[in-house]
């Protein structure tokens, strides 16, 4: 089998070079608003087709697993949240050994590839996102944990925890494919906090500073029994403690029909 490894490119973080922070990220009100400057780098994203088995998230902070779900279209918002949520819990569980898993929202994207410009309604036709980010950043993880336990957060930072999104195809997806990068090959100092205020949650993500060192990984005509773990956050510092993720652009697909998936993002809680 010859694997499908995409030539590419992915969109950094553009520092102004003012010295202020990375201009907040504003969602609500059915929208959202990203006004962060972005340039586009040369990479090649690596198949990891028929190598799945070889990436973990302690080692590279994402991992690929095999999960099949009673949700197929993902339409019904209480199945997702009811019995897809209750999937998501025990594969984690499983995975992990965690002893609890608390799901705190999730995104199903079916929209453009260029939704951001769609205007008042953009959230109405989520897409990708085609920015190479992380989800939290070490202190928006904390502030994530008191926001949704803030009568046991200051006992639960005593132990570890995590952030982990599920990211799970609902077609088979060639357009528009998300690629991981080994945690290994990004270093902190590649990373940069930015404002994120999602309805009434004030939260930091991580953006990032271009590295010819990092090195991405994606999987080729992901379907959705093919489901990807992403961790966003690990409170263990001899871990890896999370993985970049973008939406990319595979030349040879851009005129297919948009991406479809859904992402389930979880706080994952241990005992110790």
């Amino acid at each position: 089998m010859v694997n499908h490894n995409v030539q590419t490119t992915l969109n950094y973080w553009a520092d102004p070079g003012d010295g202020l922070p990375p201009t907040p990220i504003f969602i609500g009100k059915g929208r959202i608003t990203n006004e962060r400057p972005h340039r586009a780098h040369n990479f090649t994203i690596t198949d990891v087709t028929g190598h799945e088995a070889d990436y973990s998230l302690d080692t590279h902070g994402f991992q690929y697993c095999r999960h099949e779900s009673a949700e197929k279209a993902f339409t019904d918002e209480k199945a997702i949240e009811t019995v897809y949520y209750k999937e998501c819990e025990q594969l984690l569980k499983d995975i992990t050994g965690a002893t609890r898993v608390h799901i705190f929202n999730h995104k199903v994207r079916r929209g453009p590839t260029q939704w951001h410009h769609l205007g008042q309604n953009n959230l109405a036709n989520r897409g990708p996102v085609t920015r190479t980010h992380v989800d939290q950043s070490y202190h928006g993880a904390e502030l994530r944990l008191r926001w949704e336990f803030p009568d046991e957060a200051d006992e639960l930072v005593k132990k570890r925890y995590q952030i982990i999104n599920i990211w799970r195809p609902v077609e088979t997806i060639l357009k528009d494919p998300i690629a991981v990068a080994d945690s290994s090959t990004v270093p902190d100092a590649d990373l940069v906090a930015a404002g994120m205020t999602e309805q009434d949650f004030g939260g930091e993500s991580w953006v990032v500073r271009y590295s010819p060192d990092h090195c991405w990984y994606f999987m080729h005509g992901q379907a959705p029994g093919d489901v990807l773990l992403i961790k966003c956050f690990d409170s263990d510092v001899g871990v890896a403690r999370r993985a970049l993720h973008s939406a990319f652009e595979d030349p040879e697909y851009c005129d297919r029909e948009s991406r479809q998936s859904i992402e389930v993002r979880c706080l994952v809680l241990y005992d110790a």
